[in-house]
């Protein structure tokens, strides 16, 4: 979700480099590369113990989460081409979702955004044992649909995204974050790159399966 339909992985950043510097921690500039793709229960601890917020990860999840909703309530950053590009693919297949946001954050934004009914299921990496590059969220997405990893084809923006896909088993089309693009090596594991969700139709991902 963040990185491919909405341009917010630097809300996130934001918000969580806020709580930091509200709490008394102390903000690196390494953390936003660090962070993505943890689910909620990783980065919380880690805003706890590597950033020095004096909370427990639950408060600190919290005190993120209440700003990224804020943010999302102002204006949705849906990414040029997301609604359409959704929506052409859901014609066709069953959709996934396999983000690394909250439950309630992923829920929040696909209503707003009118998409809740175009995914047949949604996996929070929170809900999972562990978050991008592990496996994990894709594997258990998967299994949600009933479909072989290794028959499905994953969309994503960042390295540890790329890896989580590709270690599941499926073919990835990398759509690189221009805020954070993902490394060399790790979009070499992508079976294609586009440079714009409206290169990603029916027939684009079916020559890739």
């Amino acid at each position: 979700m963040d990185g491919v339909l909405l341009d917010s992985e630097q809300l996130w950043n934001q918000s969580k480099r806020e709580v930091v510097g509200e709490l008394g921690g102390h903000w690196r500039e390494d953390a936003p590369t660090a962070m993505i793709g943890m689910s909620s229960p990783e980065w919380s601890a880690y805003m706890r113990d590597e950033l020095g917020v004096p909370l427990d990860a639950e408060a600190i999840n919290r005190a993120v989460v209440d700003r990224m909703e804020q943010h999302y309530r102002e204006r949705l950053p849906l990414l040029p081409g997301a609604v359409e590009a959704v929506r052409s693919l859901h014609r066709r297949w069953p959709l996934a979702l396999a983000s690394s946001a909250n439950r309630e954050i992923i829920d929040f934004a696909l209503d707003r955004a009118g998409l809740a009914g175009e995914f047949s299921v949604t996996v929070s990496s929170e809900e999972v044992a562990h978050g991008k590059p592990a496996p994990d969220v894709y594997l258990e997405a998967a299994r949600r649909l009933g479909v072989p990893a290794d028959r499905c084809v994953a969309i994503e923006d960042s390295s540890n995204g790329i890896r989580s896909a590709a270690a599941a088993g499926m073919a990835v089309i990398a759509y690189p974050n221009e805020h954070y693009p993902p490394a060399a090596d790790a979009l070499a594991l992508a079976a294609a790159t586009v440079h714009g969700l409206a290169e990603i139709t029916p027939e684009f991902v079916e020559r890739l399966n």
